[in-house]
């Protein structure tokens, strides 16, 4: 058995929702709320945020229900990233 993260496990059938930022000149547009474009699985959600454009992708977050340590309620572009890498390993 591992610690830290390896030994961690992640439900990525929790349901889940992406959502994007309103945008301009692709920075968010912080005076306008979010809105829900997947709603599913954290699996499906992540698949959905990974075929976005990298250059898009801070414009977008799945929001979820925490599974700590290494899921929190709202998933920025980056912790998208890292859990896509770890999905890759199980």
């Amino acid at each position: 058995m591992g610690d830290g993260a390896a030994g961690s496990k992640v439900d990525f059938g929790a349901l889940a929702a992406l959502h994007k930022w309103p945008s301009l000149a692709n920075q968010r547009r912080l005076d306008r709320e979010s809105y829900q474009i997947v709603e599913g699985t954290l699996d499906e959600c992540i698949s959905a945020f990974m075929e976005k454009p990298a250059t898009t992708r801070h414009l977008y977050e799945i929001r979820t229900a925490a599974q700590p340590p290494l899921v929190t309620g709202t998933l920025s572009a980056e912790h998208v990233i890292e859990l896509s890498r770890l999905r890759e390993f199980l």
